[in-house]
This record gives structure tokens, sequence and C-alpha cells, in this order.
């Protein structure tokens, strides 16, 4: 293992009620979710000193207006990112290395938005500069984008609408286990087939749902998270990619699109975890669509190229399943918070507090955020 892996940790995760409409602010919901976590690792506001966060679109509230919510201390590491989905575990990276450089002792990493209520990721479509070469031909909404990136994927290995539909499936039986789900009524075959399209081959079904809500996390040490009241999930280590150039979420100048950004650090990932993943006992994988999580379990080497869909569809990645996949029920049926949902997850999972969705031993656990060209991975693992 080299570099960050090991030094720090994630001590405690934390999450508001995801809503549909909130009739809250932002702020007031990233406060709540960040003492969540604070309260779950036996820390006080005040022994906050480092804050980050990510937005897009000036959707969400400023780290340090965060820091004044709750009454943190002084603040000696602060960072506002400006990018999407593709962000959550590139924040946990940069508070561990914050933790690691001696800058902070103690950070939160959170995003809040009210995503169905307030600005709507999906449908933005401000200036940019491919903006007047696509908006003219009506490509304007993600899901557009997302799904020519899937139907390139299935002509390069087979993959069918029934694979997308055998990983909504599968999200949906893990739903069924958690109470903070927005989408928990069974699912099956039939009735995603039933489900009309929204941008071909996606359907209703294949798409995440926005939410209003905010979930946080607390990096520290790891000596000194054995102190806390919950057992580390170790930051054994991380990795960001950025494959081809992005002039803005449409225009992607990617060389095979087939891929997304998980393909480009996965071996990086792996060297720097001391792991493989063949070692993964449950995995945490951004699905803001089902084809991007397809691309995400097999760029990250979790299946074989073009097997994906064969590992939803035997059931492997569900309840009682031999390597579990978004065991909240993911984007797709938990809810849309940008990924720090997702997060939150892996940590639990690796506290042993996931409830009747718990993973039985939970030792090593891969996370990423991301479904396009940029994203970025870490991998949990148990304290050694």
């Amino acid at each position: 293992m080299t570099g960050l892996s090991g030094v720090a940790s994630i001590a405690a995760a934390g999450m508001t009620a995801l809503t549909t409409r909130s009739n809250r602010s932002v702020l007031d919901q990233a406060a709540e979710a960040t003492r969540a976590a604070l309260t779950a690792a036996g820390l006080q506001p005040s022994d906050v000193d480092g804050i980050v966060s990510y937005s897009i679109y000036d959707d969400s509230v400023w780290s340090e207006s965060v820091g004044t919510a709750i009454g943190a201390g002084d603040l000696s590491y602060v960072m506002d990112f400006g990018q999407g989905g593709q962000s959550a575990c590139h924040m946990v990276a940069h508070a561990a290395m914050a933790v690691s450089a001696g800058m902070a002792n103690t950070v939160v990493v959170f995003r809040a938005l009210n995503g169905k209520s307030g600005k709507l990721i999906g449908r933005m479509t401000p200036p940019s500069a491919s903006s007047e070469y696509r908006y003219s031909l009506g490509y304007t909404a993600y899901p557009q984008y997302i799904a020519m990136w899937t139907r390139r994927y299935m002509i390069e290995t087979g993959a069918t609408e029934a694979d997308l539909g055998a990983v909504a499936v599968a999200a949906r039986r893990w739903a069924q286990l958690n109470d903070r789900a927005q989408f928990r009524d069974p699912l099956t075959l039939e009735d995603y087939f039933e489900s009309p399209y929204v941008a071909a081959p996606f359907r209703v079904l294949d798409c995440t749902r926005e939410m209003d809500g905010a979930a946080a996390v607390i990096v520290t040490s790891t000596e000194r998270a054995r102190d806390l009241r919950l057992k580390p999930a170790v930051i054994a280590g991380a990795a960001w990619a950025s494959h081809g150039f992005d002039l803005d979420m449409g225009g992607r100048l990617n060389d095979d699109t087939s891929r997304n950004f998980s393909s480009y650090l996965a071996d990086r990932l792996w060297k720097q975890s001391g792991v493989g993943p063949q070692d993964v006992d449950h995995a945490q994988l951004y699905d803001c669509f089902t084809g991007a999580l397809l691309q995400n379990v097999e760029g990250l080497g979790l299946a074989e190229r073009g097997a994906a869909g064969a590992l939803f569809a035997s059931g492997a990645t569900s309840p009682g399943g031999t390597l579990p996949i978004n065991t909240n029920g993911g984007l797709l049926s938990e809810g849309y918070l940008h990924g720090m949902n997702t997060v939150a997850e892996a940590v639990w999972q690796m506290q042993g507090l996931g409830g009747e969705r718990q993973v039985v031993d939970a030792e090593v656990g891969v996370v990423c955020s991301g479904g396009s060209s940029s994203g970025s991975a870490m991998v949990l693992t148990s304290d050694r």
C-alpha cells in the first residue's frame, strides 16, 4: 500500500430523511446531517476544523456556512468543489489528504441540496461551450447524454435491455430492506419492460430520482478514529480519472464511450489499496442510470467485460448474494443525493450498522462516484 493508504479513516456518517419537498433550507439539512455524523462519532461541533463539499450550478451552500451553522471551531481547511456526482469519493480523498498532511484533524465532507423541490440537476441547461450545437437539436437533458454512452456500451458488449432491467430489479430488492429508500415496491423484470422510455435505451426505471436531503461523513486520522465510538472505516486507497476532455456535461470528447472513468482509475486504485476486486465483499457504486452501473462494475474489475448484466440477473448482487452491490437500493431506489448517500452506506456497512441489509463480516468495500468520463473511487477496509 502506498500514499495516503491507511492514514485516515471515516469515523461516522449521518443523513437526513430523503423527501420530494423538504420545506427546509439546504443549509438546515446540511447542518442536520453533519450533527448526526458528529454525534455518531462521539464528537462535538467544536472539534471540526475542516469542511469539504461540492455542488453544481449553485445548488448548495458554502462549507464555511455549515461551519457557522453547527458552531464549528476555527477552520484550517475548507474546499468547495465545483463538480457534480463524480465528486463524492474525490472529496473524501481530499479530506484524507488534509488529515494526512496535518492541515486539519476533523474534516466534515457533506453534500446537501433540494434536488427535487429546488434546482433540478437533470433539467438544467446553462450556457456552455457546446450548447449552441446541441440545444438547437433538443439535446439538453442528462439522460440523453448517458443513454448514448450506454447504447455504445451495448453495441460493443452485446448487453441487452434485459441486463439494464436486472440492475433496476436488484436495486429494488435492497431498497425493500431500507426504511429510508423512496422506492420500495416490489419490482419484476416484467414491470421494468412496462415502464415507458425516457431516452432509449433508458426507461423511467433506468433513471435515478432527484431528492431533497443531505449526507455527511467525518474524516480523521485512523489512530484517532480508534478512540471514537464506532469502528473506523479505513481509507485504504482513492483515485480520480478524467478520460478525454470535457467541454461541459454534453461535450465528451472520448475515444471509447463504451467505457467510463472506472476503467481508467482501477489499476491505480487497487495498487494503492493493496487489495483487488477479488477481495471485495460489498460494493457501493454510482448508479445515476442502470447503464452507468454496468460500466462501473466492469471498469473496476468486479465482472468481466460484458458480464455485469448476467451478474445482476443471477442474484449474486442481491440480498443473500455473493457480491452485494448498492445495499441501500442505490441512487435508483433510495434516491439521488449526488453520491454522498452511496458513501454513507459504505461506511455503515463497514461499521456493522446496516441493519437488515448488513453484509456479514464486511472487510473490504469499494465505492465509486460518477457515470461518464470523469469520476472517483475509494476502497474502505476494516481496521486491521
